[in-house]
């Protein structure tokens, strides 16, 4: 971090206020995950999952279908949350993130004009084409462990961050690092 920087734990996280909520959402089904490669928006030309910002009156998982509908042309089945993530740009965009994994989608993918759709073996996840927080929360999504993720990025460059995993008696702190540039 340079000086100027804000780092994760300098954050109110419990007074924090997101500017938007969205939803990610994975299908993972017989060892394979459907990702994105996304064409416009927020992340456009990184791989990532389909996803996108909460409509008026929609609950998370209403928006995870949608979205996933929208982008790829078909619809999650076995919706079941997988945790969290809050992130604060240095711009003031906040944005707070219900990630979502799906058993199985009905349906084919089909390119749209908001992404291409990408399967992907759950061992050959294209981290270095993703989001820089992503291998940092995505593995706990692949092995049922749910989490709340913390996360401080100058435009997408990933400056701190904090993972939490779900515990019996709550959460409990887990990967508290400045990020690597």
């Amino acid at each position: 971090m340079h000086p100027g920087e804000l780092h994760v734990d300098q954050i109110d996280w419990r007074h924090w206020q997101p500017t938007e909520y969205a939803t990610l959402c994975f299908v993972i089904h017989k060892g394979q995950i459907l990702l994105i490669h996304k064409k416009r928006g927020l992340g456009a030309g990184k791989i990532n999952g389909p996803g996108g910002r909460l409509e008026s009156g929609e609950t998370p998982e209403q928006a995870a279908v949608r979205e996933v509908q929208e982008e790829l042309g078909v619809t999650p089945v076995g919706l079941k949350r997988g945790g969290t993530l809050h992130f604060q740009f240095l711009d003031g965009y906040k944005l707070h993130v219900a990630v979502f994994t799906a058993a199985n989608c009905l349906g084919q993918p089909i390119e749209t004009d908001e992404a291409t759709p990408l399967w992907k073996a759950v061992d050959q996840i294209p981290y270095e084409e993703m989001w820089q927080d992503d291998p940092h929360w995505l593995p706990l999504v692949l092995a049922g462990t749910q989490f709340s993720g913390y996360f401080v990025f100058e435009k997408d460059r990933l400056l701190s961050y904090r993972v939490e995993t779900s515990s019996g008696d709550g959460f409990h702190q887990h990967l508290p690092f400045p990020a690597i540039a």
